[in-house]
């Protein structure tokens, strides 16, 4: 089937889904990595497109969902602090710290400041020399040339009240990590455009090889995920295990280099902690060393501490993908997004609150016909 030059046309839709079918031999398990990609299935129902036996598995693609909770203790410590301006993207400030959260610490007088950019952080700090401005830098490999180039421009301006907290994760190691795991059930996987469209999949080829995985770089739309889905099971039945580009009109094999030159001279890569899963090595970037001077938990002198997740919360399972969103028993009573224990519920695109908003009726109904 040739690449996509329309993606959303409900009849070549119905096209890839019959082609799934005839394909289809045998059971398979596919893991979407991105969050965005999970929230796209769930509302278009696409897993209900396919076959029985085709199980998609919600992988720990969400940034915001895989920030430990002690690195929201530290932004939490931090944002109350006066004199300081505690910058971050919106859909931080809702997610659950060990006690409360930043949209408290707001209400209760911080002031923490929702911003769309982290150059608009710098901006802060060039207009508040007298205040300490932090930004709070979450995500893939994604967003962190844009969180580079803001620490870049800080050090080139001098800005000597203007850092960041860093929680910047890679999504290779993760894949590594999941399928070195005894209770992996990962056959294949959806890998994320967007952070292929910065990084390429050039680091992907040794991942498939070693665990005998077909990879295959999908975009967004509902189209892009059922071709996707078909390419991962044609090569499953044929038994390849290779690394193919769905989403050839956004991603390039090499990827943007002028945004990688940018992430390897402002970052280095360190072991990183992922909520849910642990801490998986070489797996997260931290500051170089001629740039710690905007690094927050230096400057603020945070200590390490170690926080347990909620008892009742088994988001750490929906990340790992063992279980999923309407598995857990606090799904939909004591976790709501109103309410969340875990970032999965809060997160734009969080496997939980993906559930709640699209499959919550449908799941309950399930659940009392048991």
């Amino acid at each position: 089937m040739k690449f996509l030059d329309e993606y959303r046309d409900g009849d070549l839709a119905q096209q890839i889904a019959r082609e799934i079918h005839r394909v289809t031999t045998q059971p398979w398990n596919i893991m979407e990595v991105c969050g965005g990609q999970t929230h796209a299935i769930v509302k278009f129902g696409i897993d209900e497109l396919l076959p029985k036996h085709i199980t998609l598995i919600h992988g720990p693609g969400c940034p915001v969902c895989v920030t430990p909770l002690e690195m929201i203790d530290k932004a939490l410590e931090i944002a109350a602090r006066p004199g300081v301006i505690f910058t971050s993207f919106g859909d931080m400030l809702r997610v659950p710290g060990s006690t409360t959260d930043l949209l408290s610490v707001k209400a209760r007088g911080g002031d923490v400041r929702i911003v769309y950019s982290p150059l608009d952080a710098v901006k802060i700090a060039e207009q508040n020399l007298a205040r300490e401005v932090v930004f709070f830098g979450v995500g893939f490999e994604t967003t962190a040339p844009a969180t580079a180039m803001a620490v870049f421009q800080a050090a080139q301006k001098g800005l000597t009240n203007f850092s960041m907290l860093i929680s910047h994760v890679l999504v290779p190691p993760a894949i590594e990590a999941l399928m070195s795991s005894p209770n992996c059930r990962v056959q294949g996987f959806l890998a994320a455009g967007h952070v292929c469209a910065i990084m390429g999949y050039e680091e992907y080829p040794p991942l498939a090889a070693k665990h005998r995985v077909p990879i295959v770089v999908t975009g967004f739309e509902p189209l892009d995920i059922l071709q996707g889905i078909l390419m991962c099971v044609q090569q499953l039945e044929s038994g390849r295990a290779e690394v193919e580009n769905q989403y050839v009109r956004a991603v390039r094999q090499q990827g943007n280099q002028p945004a990688q030159r940018l992430v390897r001279e402002v970052f280095r890569i360190v072991p990183r902690k992922w909520r849910g899963v642990g801490e998986i090595p070489a797996s997260g970037l931290g500051l170089s060393a001629a740039y710690v001077a905007f690094d927050a938990e230096r400057k603020f002198n945070l200590t390490e501490h170690r926080v347990d997740e909620p008892a009742d919360c088994l988001s750490g399972q929906v990340l790992q993908g063992q279980i999923k969103p309407h598995e857990c028993p606090a799904f939909g009573g004591k976790c709501t997004p109103e309410h969340p224990l875990g970032a999965t519920m809060v997160s734009s695109e969080g496997a939980c609150a993906a559930y709640y908003r699209y499959r919550r009726h449908s799941a309950a109904e399930t659940a009392f016909a048991k």
